[in-house]
């Protein structure tokens, strides 16, 4: 059989599944009760005094900090003269790192101090996006039966979903990178260093301040970026893969969407999960690189 004609069965069906889930299921009415913004509601599962309740964005974030180590740890015992294929793939991951986030923004001796945090970051962001997208049995508002057992039912959340997550790494990565400014330039220094060379008077208030400006709004380009693309992802993927057809209570839209629910679904894992842990070392890179460079 030929790949034209596979393709036209497959269609066939794909079009007949359609006509009979609207014929027998009908177009319903709308789902007043789903809420799809529940899937991220962070609800107490263990009570602290305080605010240190264990949730599932805290639970995520430890299991993505012990996956990192221990990956890290395995791979470093590991290491043989004659690499096999993980070593391999590893050595490859590490050059990215090594020579096209810290080597290409930063002087030899920055890259080299500051690699081991930003190659941290970069490994800790590309897990944590990684595992957001395995179902686990996280969601307590719809829990299911098991042999008279109550259980979540299987959800994907990832923690750098939650806008808190993303926003404490990059306060960490300001912190550091005017930290390290101040070190080589100096607390004066590093405010003139702000302003480029030849802008004198009111000129070089405005300047400063607006550069300033920048400087803080640059812990919104680090956060929002990563939490934005990964929950817009998870909600696209949610929403395509049967939640619009619970909304709206028309089966049949889950028949049409479910595929492309897929195809997003292995575009998020195969290019956005390590696109946005890229981004995040690169932009961290050059904060540091430009944070101690002589020119503006």
């Amino acid at each position: 059989m030929s790949n034209k004609r596979k393709f036209f069965i497959g269609f066939g069906v794909y079009v007949l599944g359609i006509v009979i889930l609207v014929a027998v299921a009908g177009t319903g009415k709308k789902n007043e009760t789903y809420q799809p913004q529940n899937e991220f509601k962070l609800e107490p599962w263990i009570d602290l005094p305080g605010p240190f309740d264990i949730n599932k964005a805290v639970v995520y974030v430890i299991l993505s900090a012990a996956l990192t180590v221990a990956a890290m740890i395995w791979i470093a015992r590991r290491m043989r003269q004659r690499p096999n294929r993980v070593q391999t793939a590893v050595e490859t991951v590490f050059n990215l790192m090594r020579d096209n986030i810290t080597r290409l923004n930063m002087d030899e001796r920055m890259a080299t101090k500051w690699f081991p945090f930003i190659a941290t970051l970069f490994l800790f962001i590309w897990i944590s996006n990684l595992i957001g997208y395995i179902p686990f049995p996280t969601n307590t508002e719809h829990p299911v039966q098991v042999f008279g057992i109550e259980i979540p039912s299987l959800a994907i959340y990832a923690a750098t979903a939650n806008l808190s997550v993303p926003l404490m790494l990059a306060l960490v990565v300001f912190i550091a990178f005017t930290v390290e400014g101040v070190r080589a330039k100096g607390p004066i220094g590093y405010l003139k260093g702000l302003i480029p060379s030849g802008i004198e008077g009111g000129m070089a208030a405005f300047i400063f301040a607006l550069e300033l400006f920048s400087n803080i709004l640059r812990l919104i380009s680090l956060s929002v970026r990563l939490f934005a693309n990964i929950l817009a992802g998870h909600l696209i993927i949610l929403f395509m893969a049967g939640g619009i057809a619970v909304l709206l209570g028309f089966p049949a839209i889950g028949w049409v969407t479910l595929p492309l629910g897929v195809i997003l679904f292995i575009f998020e894992v195969g290019l956005v999960a390590t696109l946005q842990a890229f981004i995040f070392a690169t932009l961290t890179a050059i904060y540091f690189g430009g944070a101690v460079a002589r020119d503006h």
